[in-house]
């Protein structure tokens, strides 16, 4: 059974500061979209390779319900090679600009470890920064952060991409005793470094970071332990969408990212019965649907 965390935020009146003139409700779940372009994403590289195909998938996001879009321009996958901010900025500026020069106004958020990258995608429309190392590889992006007043999400991990495996790969734990006690605790300290840096505590959402530097169980754990981490006071971002681990769990095999999707729903589902509020999905339609149904249920009808 789904237990509220006794010091979980009032979702029904908490806000997520996305800049300093919009401010959206956590009042019902929030689902941003995966826009990546990049061409070796573990789910959808080389899918969107042109300005136009971009803007027109965002299109079909939010025709299908999409909250917002995260875009990135360097993949995250486990042994991804690393991709230059100059390189980055190339790719994610002008699929911004594309979007709002095509009046799609969902939040955007920039999906990127660099400050010169979330600067320039700042610049070009973007509303909130995702990054993946919860602001702890470029020094400067916590700065950026509190000066810009925009939006941050500081996802917890627990190496760089190159040096990682998929989930359901790990023969030993990443993480030894308590991988949500372990999570909470560095999550804490990246908020409180972000509020210290003049980050305002309503811009942030924080993210356990499922499928990065965890196994199986820990994920389940992760999951089921989203109570903790509300409990800091902060929204939590899940980010479930086709990962290894869910396959795994769903057809007990290993599988594509094409196969995960009823996978992926379920579990989603449970993540926002255990306090999750954002979802950064790829099958936006879907999850809406999921989701607003599930929230329906949890709100009494």
């Amino acid at each position: 059974m789904v237990q509220q965390h006794e010091n979980q935020i009032d979702n029904q009146s908490a806000i997520w500061q996305v800049n300093p003139g919009r401010a959206i409700r956590l009042d019902r779940p929030l689902c941003i979209g995966i826009l990546n372009v990049t061409p070796d994403s573990f789910s959808d590289g080389g899918e969107l390779d042109s300005v136009g195909k971009a803007v027109d998938r965002a299109k079909a996001m939010v025709d299908e319900g999409a909250d917002g879009l995260d875009v990135g321009g360097e993949s995250t996958r486990p042994g991804a090679q690393r991709v230059s901010a100059e390189e980055q900025i190339r790719r994610v500026v002008p699929v911004i600009e594309g979007i709002r020069q095509a009046g799609i106004e969902p939040l955007i958020s920039i999906d990127t470890t660099r400050a010169a990258v979330a600067s320039a995608g700042l610049d070009a429309g973007g509303d909130v920064i995702n990054d993946v190392s919860g602001a702890s590889e470029d020094a400067a992006m916590l700065g950026l952060a509190g000066d810009r007043g925009c939006g941050v999400v500081l996802m917890h991990r627990v190496v760089e991409p190159g040096l990682d495996r998929y989930s359901d790969e790990y023969v030993e734990r990443p993480i030894e005793g308590d991988v949500v006690e372990h999570v909470v605790g560095a999550l804490r300290a990246r908020r409180d470094a972000a509020v210290d840096a003049g980050v305002d505590r309503r811009c942030i959402v924080l993210d356990p970071g499922l499928g990065f530097g965890k196994d199986v169980g820990q994920n389940l754990a992760l999951i089921r332990g989203t109570g903790a981490l509300v409990g800091l006071g902060q929204a939590v971002m899940s980010g479930v969408s086709r990962k290894s681990f869910v396959g795994r769990v769903s057809l007990g095999r290993d599988s594509e990212p094409s196969e995960r999707l009823a996978g992926t729903l379920g579990l989603s589902v449970l993540h926002l019965g255990f306090g999750a509020r954002v979802f950064r999905v790829h099958d936006v339609g879907a999850h809406r649907e999921a989701l607003d149904s599930a929230w329906a249920v949890m709100q009494g009808g």
